[in-house]
């Protein structure tokens, strides 16, 4: 690595002390009962955070694809920062330094220009880009209940671990024939589910940017990749989101499920969301023509 890329990205040594615990502590389900109320609230738990992040942090927080009000915005960001993943405010600014920067020496998280294993999870833990870009995120910096967050993202964390170990405990208390423990909760509902959407989310900036394919010929080697397309609720649909990266919607064709735009539209019905953009029509041609 030369030194301009050890610049641009303040890549050097990296280690993370809580993401560590975070992967030690999954050990636990081997010394909890399983079942299906573990993988209940396994899936529970890693559907509520991927859509957190993809709906909240990327799409709305990073690129402003749709409107919502104040209340639910909080709602999105608290959720989102129940993942572990810092808060709304870090993220989108670091996310908007990547799009301005794709795949370039100034990417923060390039596998091309870094190497994997930086792209996958080096950066997150990488000490020299803990801080929030402000002057990235002006647009939300300005509400005070998401500069908290950004102060304190990890009560929110400790709180969701906390309630799920209760609420386990207590259905262990109240119905103890449906087979629930706090344990159980903890470890299958927030370390396990946690990690397996770390994983997941960190893909998109590593495989994404390696193994699918190149619908749109954009200045950044983003691929779409159905595996990630399925399991981060739409975020595999990369290259088209890379193409247009405004748009809520990221599968452009039928049959690119994208879970998370779906999801929109149900709150959009609701009243809870509104003005959603989509592709334009000039794009989705283009994406036919190639």
């Amino acid at each position: 690595m030369n030194s301009a890329s050890t610049s641009s990205t303040g890549k050097g040594s990296s280690f993370s002390t809580p993401l560590l615990f975070m992967h030690v502590c999954c050990a636990g389900v081997f010394f909890t009962k399983g079942g299906w109320p573990a993988f209940g609230i396994f899936i529970a738990m890693y559907l509520l955070h991927v859509f957190a992040l993809t709906a909240g942090y990327h799409r709305y927080f990073s690129h402003k694809s749709f409107k919502t009000s104040r209340a639910f915005q909080f709602v999105l960001a608290l959720l989102g920062t129940t993942a572990a993943q810092r808060d709304p405010l870090w993220w989108a600014s670091h996310h908007r330094m990547h799009h301005q920067n794709a795949d370039t020496e100034e990417d923060i998280h390039s596998p091309k220009r870094h190497g994997f294993w930086w792209a996958h999870m080096g950066w997150v833990m990488n000490r020299r880009l803990s801080e929030t870009r402000f002057d990235k995120v002006r647009d939300f910096a300005k509400f005070p209940e998401l500069l908290w967050l950004n102060r304190h993202p990890f009560v929110p964390v400790v709180i969701a671990a906390s309630l799920l170990a209760a609420s386990g405990a207590l259905l262990n208390a109240l119905r103890p024939d449906w087979g629930v423990t706090g344990p159980q909760f903890l470890f299958y509902g927030f370390f396990l589910s946690t990690v397996a959407v770390y994983h997941v989310t960190f893909c998109i900036n590593s495989v994404a940017h390696l193994y699918g394919k190149r619908r749109f010929e954009v200045d950044d080697d983003s691929r779409n990749n159905w595996l990630l397309g399925l399991l981060a609720m739409g975020e595999g649909w990369h290259n088209n989101h890379h193409r247009y990266a405004v748009c809520a919607r990221q599968g452009f064709r039928w049959w690119e499920i994208d879970l998370s735009y779906l999801l929109l539209r149900v709150l959009q019905w609701l009243h809870i969301v509104w003005d959603i953009r989509e592709p334009p029509r000039a794009v989705l041609n283009e994406g036919r023509a190639s």
